[in-house]
C-alpha cells in the first residue's frame, strides 16, 4: 500500500498525527511556516489598505489601547469631604470638578447636562488639564464616538475610560486638598509658604547604614545625618526624644532609615514638630555609583515633579514631599526629583536634564495625545540618572510623632485584603 503525501491545510493544522518524532518535527516547522506566511500576507494586504485610506489606521490604533489595571481602576462613591474620606478611593479632582460645575449652574442642572456628564466622565477620569468651568469634551473623543456609531457600536463610559491616552499619567495639584485633611493634619498645611526645610536624618539604634544614610542628606537639601549608634551602657534615645531634640533646634522634619541585614528596609518621616508620622516601606534600593551612565549630583536644590496622587491619602503623601524641598530650585543646576506613584508604589528617581538639538534620526516630541508638540519640533531633552533609586510603599499614617495611646492615632494602616481587589488603590 502506497503511502499518501499530506498536504497542509490553509489554516497551518497538523493534517495527521504520527507517533514519528522526525515526521513531527517537519510537519510543525511547515506548520509555523505556513502561519508566518499568512499573517505576513494579511499584514502586507492592511498595509496596502491604509495607504490608500489614511483613516483607516488611525481607527485600528485608537482600537488597540492595551487593557492594564490603571485603565480598568475602580473609585468609591463617595463626597471627598466625608469624614472617613482618608480611607477612600476617591478622585478629589473628579469630585471638585463636579462641585464646582453644580455651583456655576446654580444648582440646577437639567436631563441635557446630565448626560453630558456622563459623556464626559471617561474625561474626568483621564485626568486631563482642561479647566473645570469650560467644556471638557475634546475633538477626540468626539472623532472616536463618531467612529464607534459609523459601526453601531455603543461605548460605555469604561470603554471610554480606556480609550483615553492620558488616563495613567496626572501631574497632581495640591490645591484640590479637602477641607477634611486641612483640619485633621493643620500643622501640614498651615504654612503656606513652606518655610525653608531643614532636615534631621538617621537610623535606627546601633544601624550600619551610614553610607545610605549620607545618599540621603545629598537627596535632600538642607539635611544634615546624626548617627543614632549608643553605646553599650549608653542612653537609647527614643523617636520621640530625638523628635524633641530636633524641634528645638528648628528642624521642620526627621527622616528614620530602617534596616534589615545590613539593606534598607524602611523609612519613618515626622513632619515636626507635632507629627504626623509617615511610614513607607523601601524596596528595590540602588546606590546611584551602581546605575550605568550615572552622573555626579551637586549642591543645588532639584526641582520636584509629583505624578498621580489623586486620592485624599495620596494628596497628604504629596503634601509631605513638597514640605521635604524647597519651593525655589536652583534651575542652574538642572536636577529634577521625581516622585511617579504607580499602583500605590512610589518611584523615586533624580536625574539631571539638558535642553538639545534633535538629531537626524530622532522623532519630534510626542503629546499625551499621541500627536507632536507645536513650538518645539527641534529641541529634544537628554536624561542623566544621578540616583540613588528606590521604590517606596506607604504602609501607615500617625497622627503624632509615632503610634500614641489615643484611639485615633492612627489615621490610616495598610492591610492585606485591600490588595485583594487589584483594580482599587489608595494613593
Amino acid at each position: 500500500m502506497g503511502s499518501r503525501k499530506a498536504k497542509l491545510s490553509s489554516k497551518a493544522a497538523l493534517p495527521f498525527r504520527t507517533a514519528n518524532k522526525h515526521k513531527r518535527q517537519d510537519l510543525f516547522i511547515k506548520q509555523k511556516r505556513a502561519r508566518d506566511v499568512t499573517k505576513r500576507d494579511e499584514r502586507f494586504r492592511r498595509k496596502r489598505e491604509e495607504d490608500k485610506d489614511p483613516s483607516l489606521k488611525e481607527e485600528r490604533l485608537s482600537q488597540n489601547v492595551p487593557s492594564t489595571l490603571e485603565r480598568k481602576r475602580v473609585w468609591d462613591e463617595a463626597n471627598s469631604d466625608d469624614e472617613n474620606a482618608l480611607g477612600l478611593s476617591v478622585d478629589v479632582g473628579r469630585q471638585k470638578r463636579r462641585r464646582m460645575e453644580e455651583t456655576a449652574a446654580g444648582g440646577t442642572a437639567s436631563q441635557d447636562r446630565l448626560e453630558r456628564d456622563e459623556r464626559e466622565d471617561g474625561n474626568w477620569e483621564s485626568g486631563g488639564d482642561s479647566d473645570s468651568m469650560l467644556d471638557s469634551s475634546s475633538e477626540d473623543e468626539e472623532e472616536g464616538q463618531r467612529s464607534g456609531a459609523k459601526h453601531g457600536v455603543k461605548l460605555s463610559n469604561r470603554q471610554r475610560q480606556t480609550e483615553s491616552p492620558s488616563v495613567i499619567l496626572e501631574s497632581t495639584d495640591l490645591d484640590l486638598t479637602p477641607d477634611s485633611l486641612l483640619l485633621k493634619f493643620p500643622s501640614l498645611f498651615a504654612a503656606d509658604p513652606l518655610p525653608i526645610p531643614k532636615i534631621l536624618v538617621t537610623t535606627s539604634i546601633n544601624s550600619t547604614l551610614h553610607n545610605e544614610a549620607e545618599l540621603l542628606t545629598a537627596l535632600f537639601p538642607h539635611s544634615v545625618y546624626i548617627r543614632r549608634s549608643a553605646h553599650r551602657y549608653g542612653h537609647k534615645f527614643s523617636v520621640r526624644e530625638v523628635a524633641s531634640f530636633a524641634s528645638n533646634r528648628n528642624f521642620t522634619a526627621l527622616l528614620v532609615l530602617k534596616e534589615d541585614q545590613k539593606k534598607p528596609t524602611g523609612l519613618d518621616i515626622v513632619h515636626l514638630p507635632h507629627g504626623p508620622t509617615f511610614h513607607f516601606s523601601i524596596s528595590n534600593w540602588v546606590e546611584g555609583k551602581k546605575l550605568p551612565g550615572h552622573g555626579r549630583p551637586t549642591d543645588h536644590s532639584p526641582e520636584l515633579i509629583l505624578n498621580n496622587f489623586r486620592t485624599p491619602l495620596g494628596l497628604l503623601t504629596a503634601r509631605l514631599f513638597r514640605a521635604l524641598f524647597p519651593q525655589q530650585p536652583d534651575l542652574q543646576g538642572r536636577q529634577v526629583v521625581t516622585l511617579h506613584n504607580q499602583r500605590d508604589y512610589i518611584f523615586l528617581r533624580r536625574h539631571r536634564y539638558v535642553f538639545r538639538e534633535k538629531r537626524a534620526t530622532e522623532k519630534n516630541v510626542v503629546g499625551p495625545d499621541g500627536k507632536e508638540v507645536k513650538g518645539v519640533e527641534g529641541i529634544r531633552a537628554g536624561l542623566q540618572e544621578l540616583g540613588p533609586r528606590l521604590t517606596l510603599k506607604l504602609r501607615r499614617v500617625d497622627k503624632t510623632i509615632g503610634r500614641g495611646a489615643e484611639q485615633d492615632s492612627v489615621q490610616w494602616e495598610w492591610k492585606g485584603g485591600m490588595e485583594k481587589q487589584r483594580t482599587k488603590f489608595q494613593l
